[in-house]
């Protein structure tokens, strides 16, 4: 059976070559593939809670779960060094169907290699497609990406909230079966920023959900996949219709500010967390709430503070337009909630949001506009979240307030 799979990776591999991607360059989009899983990476930083991205790894197993929005009859993986100072060496790795908290599927591991080597490295700042591997894989499938690192790695590029537990082994334990070495857990992700399924026969483009960390799922709970992204994916399932649904929120991130550890600017990472998704038809954005609530009280938090006017976040709005209509994307605005009685809150920050949300319903400048604000919105007080979609910092929707973030979204406004 290795054999066959072997012949197979190889075939799949003359016709869908793996790439590299260095800093700057556009990955080529090969024929049949679509990215059907994505987050976004961010630099190493204690960032929300400690981790592990500033030590980073040596001798260690990385394993990591994540659940697909769509399928395909071959999958690859995506890696990424894009925040690091050194080659990332990956000793090996393995790729399998996912069990029950950190196990895997013994009958369906496979190599992870890279122009058929077993071992390779990642170049500072760049990133990696696998080859591909004899996975089918279908929507709303769980896989698990198991990474063994035996060099010393520095820090590591990272997404710091998962929402889902990633485990961490000492020694060689890409292969393992149970979870049984792998004593301990973190809720992030490291170097992985993609899956990408590949057919023969065309898909439906899929959808990149664009944001913070409403858009990341702050407020829902870990391992559920209830994130407004997966709720959206689940909703084109249940149609009979499944395609791809992506989530590149970091928390904290703004439109016109760049973070060391709540991401680079929305502009900035535009490019290469939405335009350079593979398959990609529509980007949803929701982007501005931290641009405001940071205009001032930032040190709070150790981040500074940058006073950001309703222009200007208009004017960024307006660049990730012409960015997403530029590489031929159909871009929908997304309003922001409302975040009354949050630390965000005062009248100089309501009347910035009152302004971009008007001007986001009543501009025209969007292809299609989803009204988040007017749907979670307390009846009483518009300026809050209603109690049943508040998870209780006034800031973040739960996990029904997810639901009905999903539910609100006009599947027919979709490429």
């Amino acid at each position: 059976m290795r054999a066959v799979r072997a012949l197979v990776a190889l075939l799949l591999l003359v016709l869908f070559s793996a790439t590299t991607v260095t800093a700057g360059a556009t990955p080529p989009q090969p024929p049949g593939w679509t990215a059907v899983w994505a987050t976004s990476p961010h630099l190493p930083s204690k960032a929300f809670a400690p981790n592990w991205a500033e030590t980073g790894f040596a001798n260690q197993t990385l394993r990591q779960m994540v659940r697909v929005s769509d399928g395909g009859v071959a999958t690859r993986i995506r890696l990424t060094n894009r925040y690091g100072t050194t080659p990332l060496a990956v000793a090996g790795a393995t790729i399998a169907r996912s069990g029950a908290e950190g196990s895997i599927r013994q009958d369906t591991v496979q190599n992870l290699t890279v122009d058929l080597a077993p071992s390779f490295r990642i170049a500072p700042g760049a990133d990696l497609a696998t080859d591909p591997v004899l996975l089918p894989l279908s929507p709303l499938e769980s896989v698990t990406i198991t990474l063994y690192l035996a060099e010393p790695t520095g820090p590591a590029t990272q997404h710091a909230q998962s929402f889902a537990t990633s485990y961490r082994a000492a020694g060689d334990h890409r292969a393992d079966a149970t979870a049984e070495a792998f004593t301990e857990t973190t809720q992030s992700w490291y170097y992985l920023s993609g899956v990408e399924a590949m057919n023969a026969i065309p898909r439906r483009a899929g959808v990149v959900t664009f944001g913070d960390s409403i858009t990341d799922g702050v407020g829902s709970n870990t391992n559920a996949d209830n994130r407004y992204s997966d709720e959206l994916a689940e909703r084109f399932a249940a149609a009979g219709s499944p395609r791809a649904v992506l989530n590149e929120g970091i928390g904290g991130n703004r439109v016109t500010v760049d973070s060391s550890w709540l991401g680079d600017a929305a502009q900035r990472r535009f490019r290469r967390d939405v335009l350079e998704q593979p398959g990609i038809g529509t980007v949803i954005i929701l982007e501005g709430t931290n641009d405001i609530g940071l205009s001032t009280g930032g040190e709070a938090i150790g981040e500074r503070s940058v006073e950001v006017s309703a222009e200007q976040l208009i004017a960024g709005n307006r660049d990730l337009i012409r960015q997403a209509r530029t590489a031929g994307l159909r871009v929908i605005g997304a309003t922001m909630l409302p975040f009354g009685n949050s630390l965000y809150y005062s009248a100089t920050a309501e009347a910035k949001r009152d302004a971009v949300n008007q001007w986001i319903r009543t501009s025209g400048e969007y292809d299609a506009v989803v009204d988040f604000d007017a749907q979670l919105a307390d009846p009483a007080d518009r300026h809050s979240l209603a109690p049943a979609f508040d998870s209780g910092d006034h800031l973040h929707p739960n996990e029904a307030g997810y639901r009905t973030m999903a539910a609100t979204v006009n599947l027919a406004d979709i490429r």
